[in-house]
């Protein structure tokens, strides 16, 4: 958890509408600057919603009266089949998380995310794009595409999913890709292992018609809320502000005062709605993090149990695949929250890190997220909430308070990497003070123990987790 004690900095105010009450709803369903120490007082300035960037959400599935036709139009033209991290940047651009993007990158837009972390628009404006989203094909591909405007791609069921219109193949450059998106080439990147070494010496971009919505039928296509039906519920909500926070692990007590006491700090600031995004990353993630089956069951509880206001809360999957590129994705995660009309973005420790895939360190330096964010161009319009510090004592074993860096006292405990499990010898063992929200962690995550760690989990463990004062406790 970071260390820096930092007040509220308003960039984008919006309106204050009339506030209602609302049916309690577990959603299924920038010139930049330094975060100053010493802020001045924030005066607020009625506006709307804030707007996606380029001023538009862009929304790429076909209207459902043109989708037989469609369909037929793909089974003619050369094909490409998708992984399950291409069909996850399909629905990402097929929603309008990326805005203004219409499609897989052509070159110009790949070099100018690469170099720049950012697109210039026609009308000289910059929006912020850290994160390469490209497709690529290999060589027998491109001899089979040559000639041909469109391709069709596929599912991994050889049905057609979407369209891709006046295309441009050019160079996969692997080596430039990974170095200026991680900023290493060291060996055991996830997403590197996963998506690009093994991956054509071609990439193909292009405007995309995705011919129907992504579905998943994993049991939690109701929970994938896009842009637009996000914004609609803000609104449903007379939402005067929406501050986001981004997670793949489950909440713990660290998260969830925070989270609460973000809402305190825009409740003085003057707002009188402020809404909650709670939104998990849904995509591709590293085999040692918690699948999101789980951790959407225990999002559910921790609003079921009231640890969060389910009236002021929305809990959404966004599907986007992680990189764990630290600084650089974090900016992606940020901005694609602009366009669901996120306005505040809470960070934290680490963001989007992970540990050195080969050195015994992290990756990146724990507070350059934040500060980056703070820096990036084209989020100029959104307000970075960094942590502030949770204070806890060994007699409560529970967050009590947050507390600047410079008060912290040496019975503080260092926040958890909750949800990350660390084998030894044959035994698996849950991060030191392991301190997550009570019921809401008990009841599914010794399930998920039980069911996936069956054969290596000490019989212990189990035995070892207390319950007290709504907090699961280390042994």
């Amino acid at each position: 958890m970071a260390t820096m004690a930092a007040s509220l900095r308003m960039k984008t105010p919006i309106q204050s509408p009339t506030t209602k009450t609302h049916r309690a709803n577990f959603s299924p369903r920038q010139s930049s600057s330094m975060i100053s120490y010493k802020q001045k007082p924030i005066r607020r300035i009625s506006c709307a919603l804030i707007e996606p960037d380029g001023g538009k959400l862009v929304e790429l599935v076909v209207p459902e009266s043109q989708r037989d036709v469609k369909k037929r139009e793909a089974m003619d033209l050369p094909k490409i089949k998708l992984s399950r991290i291409d069909l996850e940047w399909v629905h990402v651009l097929s929603e309008g998380w990326a805005s203004p993007l219409t499609g897989f990158m052509r070159e110009s837009e790949f070099l100018q995310t690469l170099h720049f972390n950012s697109l210039r628009l026609g009308d000289g404006s910059v929006v912020n794009m850290s994160l390469p989203i490209v497709l690529d094909i290999d060589d027998s591909q491109k001899n089979r595409i040559s000639g041909s405007t469109s391709v069709a791609l596929l599912d991994s069921s050889d049905n057609p999913v979407a369209v891709l219109n006046n295309i441009e193949i050019y160079k996969h450059n692997k080596e430039e890709r990974i170095a200026r998106t991680w900023g290493t080439t060291a060996p055991g990147l996830p997403y590197v292992e996963e998506a690009i070494t093994g991956a054509g010496d071609w990439l193909i971009g292009g405007d995309l018609e995705v011919i129907q919505p992504i579905k998943y039928h994993d049991g939690l296509d109701c929970y994938r809320l896009s842009p637009s039906q996000l914004r609609a519920e803000f609104e449903k909500r007379n939402a005067d502000a929406v501050f986001a926070f981004q997670l793949r692990n489950p909440v713990h007590n660290g998260h969830a005062l925070l989270m609460t006491d973000t809402r305190r700090r825009l409740l003085e600031m003057g707002y009188k709605n402020p809404v909650l995004l709670l939104h998990p990353l849904g995509g591709f993630t590293k085999a040692d993090d918690v699948p999101l089956s789980w951790r959407m069951k225990q999002h559910q509880k921790v609003l079921e149990d009231g640890v969060l206001d389910p009236e002021n809360t929305v809990v959404s999957i966004f599907p986007s695949p992680m990189h764990y590129a630290g600084p650089t994705e974090v900016q992606w995660h940020a901005k694609a929250r602009i366009n669901a009309g996120a306005n505040f973005y809470i960070v934290g420790r680490d963001p989007a890190g992970m540990g050195h895939p080969v050195e015994k360190r992290d990756l990146y330096d724990a507070d350059h997220g934040k500060k980056v964010l703070s820096m990036a161009p084209g989020l100029e319009r959104l307000n970075i909430l960094p942590f502030r510090w949770p204070h806890t004592t060994r007699h409560s074993r529970k967050w009590n308070s947050l507390i600047p860096p410079e008060l912290r006292i040496s019975s503080s405990f260092r926040v958890p990497r909750c949800g990350h499990l660390q084998r030894t010898g044959k035994t698996h063992q849950m991060d030191s003070c392991a301190l997550v929200v009570g019921k809401c962690w008990l009841n599914t995550m010794i399930v998920w123990l039980q069911t996936t760690l069956v054969g290596s989990l000490n019989p212990s463990l189990l035995e070892s987790l207390t319950y007290t004062n709504g907090s699961v406790l280390e042994a």
